[in-house]
Order: structure tokens, then sequence, then C-alpha cells
């Protein structure tokens, strides 16, 4: 015979209101507490934190390292694989920055933020 578990004064009233006992699955389906250090680690992962901080970080440095002009026509828009992304404003600033600038722009950035988080840049009109 199963041990009798106790059942509190609202468990029986809810029980008796309903006219059946749906505590057993109540407790199965119920989401037990845990730790917020086992839990966070995973939610940073999942929620991307890391790249998006880091994202948000080369929007500041891309603001005051690089020159005002280059600034005012071309804006990162997203770091994926290494790649920087960067939208700039009109196909003439495309050309001037594909052909005189990129390399110093790459190296600046590369200086700041290391060689490994940003590997190339890739400009589109946009």
């Amino acid at each position: 015979m199963p041990a009798r578990r106790k059942i509190s004064a609202r468990q029986r009233v809810l029980a008796q209101w309903r006219g059946v006992d749906l505590e057993p699955q109540e407790t199965a389906r119920a989401v037990r507490a845990r730790a917020v250090g086992e839990v966070l680690p995973r939610l940073m992962t999942e929620l991307r934190m890391d790249a998006r901080r880091a994202e948000a970080e080369i929007v500041k440095v891309w603001n005051s390292l690089l020159d005002p002009n280059l600034v005012a026509h071309a804006q990162p828009a997203g770091l994926r694989k290494g790649t920087l992304f960067v939208d700039v404003d009109s196909s003439v600033w495309l050309s001037e920055i594909v052909r005189y600038r990129r390399r110093e722009m790459l190296d600046r950035l590369q200086h700041s933020f290391g060689k490994g988080l940003i590997q190339r840049i890739s400009f589109r009109v946009g």
C-alpha cells in the first residue's frame, strides 16, 4: 500500500470544489526553481549576449576611432563569423571607402579588437 501523503487544507478544498484531485498532475507539471548561477550561463549563450556586447562596443569605437567624414557616411550594421558588415549611404562613398580607406579601417579596428573578432569588412549601399 502506497504511503499516504499529507494533504493541505487548500488542496483538500480545491479537490472538493473540482470534484477531482489534480494535485499529482499539477505537481508533475510544476517547474522546479533553479539557482540563477545554473540558468544564467545558458541564457547568456542562447541570447548571444557576448556577440551583442561586442557589436555595441564596435559601434562606440567606430564613432570615436574613425574619421568623422567616414562615420557620417558609413555605419556598422552587424558582425557575423569575423566579418563586419557596414552600410554606406551612397555608391560614391562606397567606392571611396573600398578603394582608399578599407585597409586603414580594418587595421584600426583590428588594433582595437584583435584580429580574431574582425577579420574582414564587407561594405554595401544601404
